[in-house]
């Protein structure tokens, strides 16, 4: 709406999805962006009103140190004369009074919108003076320095990795308890663990492979001791993220009880990464 309608010289479309993708995430209440629109009979906009809030020092006219910029006001050509633009101003600045306690408003009017923002209330000139300065690397026009790419192909070229997390125990003598791979002759002891499913937290990985496992329930808080970082390598083509959990001291009852679980033969035990079931 502000492209078609407002600018003299519309945004392209790259222009067009940053500000999308900016403004997206702001319009919850816990963010600055405030929007009221009336709907056309196709289900478009017919008008709408953006406003912004921002902090501003305390002033007895401000106690709360709020302001909000009228940022966007715009009504389709088919649409105008009806009183469109007043309503979604009006509800806009209503909102931001009310529930927001925002107490100053500013806004960039034109010639001709002068007169309704008068019967608003506001006051002074219809153009404030602005200045825009850019850094001389990023002054150029869009596209002539470095592209931007939509969030879904720049993830394409960051680092992959998988994660996983896993828990170390101990016996009554403080020696480490590892389980013993039914796979893996490179690394024939391993700790309890195992690769995050999608969705969980590392903690909720360690539990969940501890219980399926060696049968232990762990209750927490999650304590833990070790972050383990791999580069990919020529089986793996992906780096490794693993966190280590403190899983304290077993008992021999315990250990016992759990026919899956053996003493490591050293003290010093390695840690290997965790891939899987035991």
């Amino acid at each position: 709406m502000r492209s078609e309608h407002v600018l003299s010289r519309p945004f392209s479309e790259e222009w067009i999805g940053r500000c999308t993708d900016e403004l997206a995430p702001r319009r919850s209440p816990a963010v600055d962006a405030r929007a009221f629109v009336i709907d056309s009979p196709d289900g478009t906009m017919a008008a709408c009103a953006l406003g912004l809030i921002h902090p501003v020092l305390p002033a007895p006219a401000y106690p709360r140190g709020l302001a909000a910029r009228v940022h966007i006001v715009a009504t389709r050509p088919g649409f105008r004369r009806r009183g469109y633009a007043r309503a979604v101003v009006t509800a806009l600045l209503d909102h931001l009074a009310d529930a927001e306690d925002v107490t100053l408003f500013e806004l960039h009017a034109s010639v001709d919108a002068q007169p309704l923002y008068r019967d608003l209330g506001f006051t002074g000139s219809p153009a404030l003076m602005r200045m825009t300065r850019l850094p001389a690397a990023t002054a150029s026009a869009p596209g002539s320095g470095p592209a931007w790419v939509p969030p879904e192909q720049y993830a394409e070229t960051v680092l992959k990795a998988t994660a996983f997390a896993c828990v170390h125990f101990t016996d009554q003598d403080g020696r480490p308890l590892q389980l013993h791979s039914v796979y893996s002759s490179g690394h024939p002891w391993q700790l309890v663990g195992g690769t995050m499913d999608h969705g969980e937290r590392p903690w909720e990985t360690a539990v969940r492979e501890c219980r399926e496992e060696t049968g232990l329930a762990m209750s927490g808080p999650p304590r833990l001791l070790a972050t383990v970082y791999g580069l990919p390598g020529a089986q793996w083509p992906y780096s490794t993220i693993g966190m280590v959990f403190d899983g304290g001291e077993l008992t021999t009852a315990q250990i016992a009880a759990s026919p899956s679980t053996h003493r490591s033969t050293t003290r010093s035990a390695s840690y290997p990464w965790p891939s899987g079931r035991r």
